[in-house]
């Protein structure tokens, strides 16, 4: 075996293989990733590497899984952050916010994996073409709780995701990728809070939520 880079236990190449797929995203997003290229990091043959990973596209899907724990990870920090004791309504919105800020926070610290983790389509492959991905099942429950509430009407629930999901992502795209890229944190925090808000105030349909504004 050809010394490695990086260590990895023997019979756990191909999860050393994903991260280091998931190092070069970080650096120069999905098209940096490459079976030759994960394969150099960790200091094995490339036809080593294809004995894990049929092609370019299955080393990427790992990638764009592992990249996707990272963000929920992310999410989940400030979602631990939220109070346990108070106003169920209060407490069940600023939940949502929550794993909003975790999102796009976690698209600004690390751009590339962030954009890795959207280079499949929607569903995860990994669940049988059934799941759904972790911060799109995030979301719901977090929905799911302000129907508790009565923060939203279950009504407006079924599909309630795309709307919520599409604001913070596209703030994220343009806080890395777009024209709000050269903001200073000030203003991505106001930017930031301002969207969470329209957001809060779209889902308020239930009486509980139309009560608060």
């Amino acid at each position: 075996m050809t010394t490695s880079k990086r260590s990895y236990h023997h019979g756990d190449l191909r999860n050393a293989l994903i991260r280091a797929a998931a190092e070069l995203a970080a650096t120069g997003g999905p098209d940096a990733v490459t079976i030759r290229g994960a394969a150099r990091e960790v200091g094995v043959t490339p036809t080593a590497a294809y004995r894990h990973f049929e092609n370019q596209a299955d080393l990427l899907e790992a990638a764009r899984a592992l990249a996707m724990d990272g963000m929920v990870a992310a999410m989940a920090d400030y979602l631990a952050e939220v109070p346990t004791q108070g106003d169920p309504v209060t407490l069940a919105v600023e939940r949502l916010r929550s794993t909003g800020r975790g999102y796009v926070r976690f698209a600004i610290e690390e751009p590339g994996v962030f954009r890795t983790c959207f280079t499949g389509g929607l569903r995860d492959p990994g669940s049988d073409g059934m799941g759904e991905p972790a911060p799109y099942v995030l979301l719901g429950e977090m929905l799911d709780q302000l129907v508790a509430v009565g923060y939203l009407a279950p009504e407006d629930r079924p599909g309630a995701e795309a709307g919520p999901w599409a604001a913070v992502h596209g703030l994220a795209m343009l806080l890395t990728d777009g024209p709000l890229s050269d903001l200073g944190p000030a203003e991505r925090e106001t930017a930031l809070e301002r969207t969470l808000d329209l957001v809060s105030r779209g889902l308020a349909t239930g009486p509980r939520g139309r009560a608060t504004h």
